[in-house]
């Protein structure tokens, strides 16, 4: 099999494909032919070495495939069956052992692209509008990078909550995709200052979320944008990591909220995290959903696909095809 190594952190050229054996699942793992690897922001900083990981590593966290070999203690699924995963290490490689509970069955109808590109960035837009916040009907956002892969579906996902989605892009075209999934009002940063028009939006209040995964350029800013008592969701370092030296600046600002939610804090056991699929994979099944594979790239072209997502030519998910 073939496998995307890292051997030392820097830019993409350290991405490296090599070829190696898998042995047999062990016990309560199933190994998976992968076909569709997503690809997400925290590849990167994995690879940077920003989110430090003994070296060497193969980087990725999340996969869709067909089990080919099923280990002891397994009775939950067998070969044939059509899985995915989110959220564990090691998934850009054709192969891989893993252990059961932390695999999830494929509806039926869906595509493994689909699939492929859909666990991390959906259960990720799951928690941020389910459980980091519960965001209710009336509500308004500023979403940023929301012609992304996290920020389609979560602008689908709180238009359809009843939200009004105000979506900051970085282009003309990202804003015609933003505004297909369903954003009320897009905001083109190159061209407009984005405090500026969320607080004209909103009629001088500013908004009740602010969902920000680029980090450092957006941060403070970010802040102004909400109302008294407003809540900053930062869930991303984009543009580079965030500090507050000051806690006193959330005071200056309305007795502000932030947050820094992680994944595994919401799907932390297997019967969590399958509760949050089904969640997911219906809301896609019933049109709530819909997920946009914006570019596709071979295992081998990997580094190219790194470059496409750091400088922001992606639109929608990214997926890696096995």
């Amino acid at each position: 099999m073939q496998s995307v190594i890292v051997r030392q952190h820097g830019g993409a050229e350290v991405l490296r494909l090599e070829s190696g054996q898998i042995s047999r699942p062990g016990a309560r793992q199933i190994q998976i032919r992968q076909r569709a690897i997503g690809l997400n922001m925290v590849d990167v900083y994995h690879r940077k070495g920003l989110y430090p990981t003994p070296l060497p590593f193969t980087p990725g966290t999340e996969a869709a495939g067909e089990v080919v070999a099923v280990g002891g203690d397994v009775t939950e699924f067998r070969n044939g069956d059509r899985v995915a995963y989110g959220n564990v290490f090691g998934a850009y490689t054709e192969l891989r052992n893993i252990d059961a509970d932390q695999v999830v069955k494929v509806p039926a109808g869906m595509d493994l692209t689909v699939a492929g590109a859909l666990m991390v960035k959906g259960l990720t837009a799951h928690f941020l509008l389910h459980r980091t916040h519960s965001l209710q009907a009336g509500e308004s956002i500023v979403l940023h990078a929301a012609a992304g892969g996290v920020g389609m579906l979560v602008a689908q996902w709180a238009r359809a909550k009843g939200a009004i989605v105000i979506g900051c892009v970085g282009s003309r075209a990202k804003a015609r995709i933003a505004e297909e999934s369903g954003c009320n009002h897009v905001i083109i940063m190159d061209e407009q200052d984005f405090v500026d028009d969320v607080r004209r939006l909103t009629g001088g209040a500013g908004a009740d979320v602010v969902y920000d995964s680029l980090g450092q350029d957006t941060f403070l800013r970010s802040l102004d944008c909400l109302r008294p008592e407003g809540l900053l969701v930062s869930f991303g370092n984009a543009t580079g990591p965030v500090s507050i030296p000051n806690l006193g600046v959330l005071a200056q600002k309305g007795s502000l909220f932030v947050v820094r939610p992680t994944m595994g804090t919401y799907n932390a056991t297997a019967a969590e995290m399958r509760g949050n699929a089904a969640a997911l994979f219906a809301a896609v099944e019933d049109g709530t959903l819909k997920v946009r594979v914006g570019q596709t790239f071979a295992l081998e072209d990997i580094a190219d696909a790194h470059r496409a997502i750091e400088q922001r030519r992606t639109i929608g998910s990214t997926v890696i095809l096995a």
